[in-house]
C-alpha cells in the first residue's frame, strides 16, 4: 500500500517548490516506507511513498507513459484484484507491459479508457494522473472508501493527499477548525461526515466519485452507486452466489509477491477468511498460513459478558487455528503500552478517533509488520449482511438517528453552553441524519419496514462502515502494514443490498444468509456463534489511567479543550465509576473509558497541531 499527493497550479511554477512536495511527500512515509519520489512538470508536481507487495522493480512510482502525443504520469495508493483480467483486455487492445505489477495495469486502463476506466476496476484505491498535453488531473476513490484520499483549494493551488497531514505539512494550509469542524468532532465523533475533511475548507473524495482539475475549474461526479431494485432469486439461488462472490473475493486478495496472513477473531468474519485462505494455501502449496490475534493483560480476569460482548475470542480462536492448521499468533498488550499508544493513534488518524479501539490496532499492526506485510480482515460483514445490534432491536431500528449514536442529548450536555450554541450539536447531527437517508435509493411497492431496514443498511455502509475503514487504513497504514477486506468487494455490496430483510437474518439470527452461505467451509460451533466485535481491555487500570490523564487535561488551565466544555458535568463524570459499564455512547464498545480519552485526545490534538478556532 501507498501514499499520495499532489499540488497543481495553473498560475505558477511547482516544478521551483520541489522542498514544499518533498515535504508533503515525507509526512506519509510511514505508508510507504520502501522507495519514495517525485515527478514534477511547470503546473504539477505529484509526490508517492512505497510499500512494496507485488512487483518490486516493475511497479515503481511516480509512474510516467506516452501515448501520442501526450505524457501520463499516475500516482496510485491500493490493490487491483482483477489486474489479471484486466491485462488480457488491454493486450487484446494494442497496449504492452514491461512488468507484472497492477500499478502498469492501471496506468493502462486510463489511457484506454479515460475516466470511465474505474468501472472496470475491482480493487481498492485512490489514485490521480496528471496528462501534460491537456493540462489535467483525474483523481478516484474506490467505489466503498476503502483507500482515503483528501483536497483542498488555497487561492490558485489545488492539492491533495491520502492523509491530512500530507496537506497541512503545504505552507498555505492552516490547522483550522469553525463551527462545522467543531461539530464534527463533539456532536459526530469518531465518525465524519462522508465528504467532510474536519479542518475549514479541507474535503474527502466521497468513496465511488472521480474528480477532474483543468484551468476551466474543478468537476466532479459519482461513477457508482447503490441502486434498488427487486430480487428475484430465490433463497438457494441468493445463498450460492453469496457464496461464490464471497470466496472469490477472499482467494483474489490472497494475491502478493510478499507474506499473506489473516487477522483471526474466531467469529464469523475472521474465520471464514482464515478458512478459505488456508485451503488456498494448501492448495498452492504455499505453507502454513499464520493467523495473528489480540488480547489484552488482565481479560482473563477481568472481562464481563454484556449484550455487545457476549463472550471472550479466546477459545473460539484456538478452535479455528486448530480446524484450519494455521500457525497462531495471540498479541497481548497491557495497560501502559495501550496508554502510551492512544497519542500515536491520533498522529495516525491525524484525528481524535475511538481512543483505545484505535491504538490497539495500531500496536497490533506495528506487532505482525514485523512477520508479514499483507493481513486480510473481516470488517465489513456487519454492515453488509446487518450484523450489529441495531438492525435487530426495535429502539435502535426505529430511532429517529444514528442508531450507533443515540446520546446526542447527553453529548451536547458535556460541551460548554457557548460552545453548544453556536454549534447546536443536535440540530447538526440531525440535519446530517436527514441529509444521509434524502440518498437511500428507493424501492417502489416495498413495505414501511423493508424500507425502513434499507434506510439502516445504507447509514451503516456509508457511515459506520466508513469509521472502521478509516481506523483500519490509518492504523495499519502507520504501522506499514497492508490490511485488505474482501468483504467490502462491491461486487458483494451490489448483490446483498436488494436481499430482503427474511433472507438476510434466515433463522432470526444476525447475519444469517453469511452463516448459511459458508456452511461446510466452518465448524457448526463458529458458524453459529453469537457476534462478538473487536475487543477491548477489560481491565480497571485503563479506565483508571484514562480518568488521570483526562484531570490532568482538566486541571491544566492552559488547556485548549477547557473553554470548550462544561468543566464542571465533565469533573462530575470523571468523579463516577470509570470502570462501570452502561451505554456505548458511539458504536458497541466506546462507553465512559473512551469518553475520558475522547476528550483527553482533543486537547493533545489541539496541541500537537497547532488547532485554531475561527
Amino acid at each position: 500500500m501507498c501514499g499520495i499527493t499532489g499540488w497543481i497550479n495553473f498560475h505558477r511554477d511547482v516544478s521551483q517548490e520541489l522542498p514544499v512536495v518533498e515535504a508533503m511527500t515525507g509526512r506519509l512515509v510511514c505508508r510507504g516506507p520502501d522507495a519514495d519520489g517525485v515527478w514534477c512538470c511547470s503546473h504539477a508536481a505529484l509526490g508517492h511513498c512505497r510499500l512494496v507487495v507485488v512487483d518490486p522493480v516493475g511497479g515503481t512510482q511516480p509512474m510516467t507513459r506516452q501515448r501520442g502525443d501526450c505524457t501520463y504520469t499516475l500516482v496510485y495508493n491500493g490493490e487491483l484484484y482483477n489486474t489479471d483480467e484486466l491485462r488480457q483486455e488491454l493486450l487484446g487492445r494494442g497496449h504492452s507491459f514491461h512488468s507484472h505489477s497492477d500499478t502498469e495495469v492501471l496506468l493502462a486502463s486510463y489511457l484506454e479508457w479515460g475516466s470511465r476506466c474505474v468501472e472496470r476496476i475491482n480493487g481498492i484505491f485512490a489514485f490521480a494522473v496528471w496528462e501534460e498535453k491537456h493540462q489535467r488531473l483525474y483523481l478516484a476513490r474506490d467505489r466503498l472508501g476503502v483507500k482515503p484520499l483528501f483536497y483542498t483549494v488555497r487561492g490558485d493551488s489545488f492539492l491533495f493527499g491520502s492523509e491530512l497531514k500530507s496537506l497541512l505539512a503545504h505552507p498555505q494550509v492552516e490547522a483550522v477548525i469553525d463551527r462545522e469542524g467543531l461539530a464534527e468532532i463533539f456532536a459526530l465523533g469518531p465518525a465524519r461526515t462522508p465528504g467532510h475533511g474536519v479542518f475549514r475548507d479541507i474535503s474527502e473524495l466521497r468513496p465511488g466519485h472521480f474528480l477532474e482539475v483543468t484551468p476551466d475549474g474543478i468537476h466532479k461526479q459519482p461513477y457508482w452507486s447503490l441502486e434498488s431494485r427487486p430480487h428475484t432469486d430465490d433463497w438457494e439461488t441468493t445463498v450460492s452466489t453469496v457464496r461464490s462472490l464471497v470466496l472469490d473475493a477472499i482467494e483474489r486478495q490472497l494475491v502478493a509477491d510478499v507474506p499473506v496472513a489473516t487477522l483471526l477473531s474466531g467469529g464469523l468474519d475472521s474465520s471464514a477468511i482464515t478458512a478459505v485462505a488456508a485451503e488456498v494455501f494448501r492448495r498452492q502449496g504455499s505453507g502454513p498460513l499464520h493467523t495473528y490475534s489480540i488480547d489484552y493483560v488482565g481479560n482473563d480476569r477481568h472481562f464481563q459478558a454484556s449484550a455487545f460482548q457476549p463472550n471472550a475470542d479466546a477459545p473460539w480462536v484456538k478452535r479455528m487455528s486448530d480446524y484450519c492448521g494455521t500457525i497462531h499468533h495471540t498479541i497481548q498488550f497491557d495497560t501502559p503500552e495501550l496508554i502510551d499508544a492512544l497519542k500515536r493513534a491520533v498522529i495516525a488518524r491525524d484525528l481524535p478517533g475511538m481512543t483505545d479501539i484505535d491504538a490497539s490496532l495500531y500496536l497490533f499492526c506495528r506487532e505482525i509488520k514485523r512477520e508479514t506485510t499483507v493481513v486480510l480482515s473481516g470488517e465489513c460483514a456487519d454492515e453488509i449482511f446487518g450484523g450489529y445490534p441495531w438492525f435487530h432491536r426495535e429502539e435502535t431500528l426505529q430511532a429517529n438517528t444514528f442508531p450507533w449514536a443515540l446520546m446526542t442529548r447527553e453529548r451536547a450536555s458535556w460541551l460548554s453552553p457557548e460552545l453548544r450554541e453556536w454549534v447546536g450539536p443536535e440540530e447538526y447531527v440531525a440535519r446530517r441524519y436527514q441529509e444521509t437517508l434524502a440518498e437511500v435509493p428507493p424501492l417502489p411497492d416495498e413495505s414501511p419496514l423493508e424500507a425502513r431496514r434499507r434506510e439502516m443498511s445504507y447509514l451503516n455502509l456509508t457511515w459506520f462502515m466508513s469509521v472502521l475503514l478509516d481506523r483500519k487504513d490509518r492504523m495499519s497504514m502507520a504501522a506499514s502494514l497492508e490490511a485488505r477486506v474482501p468483504f467490502c468487494d462491491h461486487r458483494i455490496v451490489e448483490y446483498v443490498w436488494n436481499v430482503p430483510w427474511e433472507m438476510k437474518s434466515r433463522g432470526e439470527r444476525e447475519k444469517g444468509l453469511l452463516r448459511h452461505a459458508l456452511q461446510g467451509i466452518l465448524p457448526e460451533e463458529v458458524l453459529f456463534r453469537k457476534k462478538s466485535p473487536y475487543p477491548k481491555t477489560h481491565n480497571p487500570a485503563y479506565a483508571e489511567a484514562t480518568r488521570s490523564w483526562l484531570l490532568d487535561v482538566l486541571n491544566d488551565p492552559t488547556s485548549p479543550l477547557l473553554p470548550l466544555i462544561d468543566v464542571r458535568t465533565i469533573r462530575e463524570l470523571t468523579a463516577s465509576d470509570a470502570a462501570a459499564s452502561g451505554t456505548p455512547w458511539f458504536g458497541q464498545l466506546m462507553s465512559k473509558p473512551q469518553l475520558f480519552a475522547y476528550l483527553a485526545s482533543i486537547d493533545y490534538w489541539m496541541r500537537e497541531y497547532g488547532v485554531s478556532i475561527r
